[in-house]
């Protein structure tokens, strides 16, 4: 059962993703004037915060294990410092493969310093716009890996998303450990837009 409060908390993500989404497609030419208040409207009564993603590698493990999990993400329209943090398991175009997707750790953004172990290579910073996202298993080699380690820095609006939940199996499912505060503003969205029945349905392992 939702409280009431967390509704009240859902409703107010929710009018705020409704903005932003709007925002978006008005700036992009993909909404006009006269059509945005119909945009802003529908969007928030019958729109979902939400998407289920399908995990294809073994780059995340063990905090995203097992190829064919399925996962639960939170959309970012407008994916700036403001709105995803660092620390938080993203899902982003694969700058090498724009078709393609991928899940990693965002581990800086813009403003950031980066230096390698390397000490033949020079450090430098990360632009605004930019941002560094690592695979988290130890096990694979750093081209193995598929990160920012081998193709760089990408475009903060190569986010798409945050991933909230992680079902592996019908019995094996959780909560994926984020960033403190994003853990704190996602709980509402998670509390009333999971559905595990629904993601063990659609599971493809």
């Amino acid at each position: 059962m939702v409280s009431t409060f967390t509704w009240l908390r859902y409703l107010k993500s929710k009018a705020q993703y409704s903005i932003a989404l709007g925002f978006k497609n008005h700036k992009g030419g993909h909404v006009k004037d006269n059509e945005l208040t119909d945009f802003l409207w529908k969007h928030f009564c019958h729109g979902k915060m939400t998407f289920l993603h399908w995990n294809k590698g073994e780059e995340m493990a063990p905090t995203i294990a097992g190829k064919g999990a399925t996962l639960l993400v939170r959309r970012l329209p407008i994916p700036d410092p403001r709105h995803v943090y660092v620390g938080d398991v993203v899902v982003l175009k694969n700058p090498e493969k724009p078709d393609d997707y991928l899940v990693r750790r965002l581990a800086a953004t813009g403003g950031y310093e980066m230096a390698s172990t390397n000490e033949k290579d020079e450090s430098f910073v990360l632009e605004q716009d930019q941002c560094w996202v690592v695979a988290e298993n130890e096990k694979l080699k750093v081209k193995e890996a598929n990160d920012s380690r081998t193709f760089g820095p990408i475009q903060m609006t190569n986010i798409v998303g945050r991933v909230l939940y992680c079902l592996r199996s019908a019995v094996d499912h959780g909560r994926v450990q984020n960033s403190p505060f994003s853990m704190q503003n996602d709980s509402p969205v998670l509390e009333v837009e999971l559905d595990v029945d629904e993601m063990a349905k659609s599971h493809k392992a």
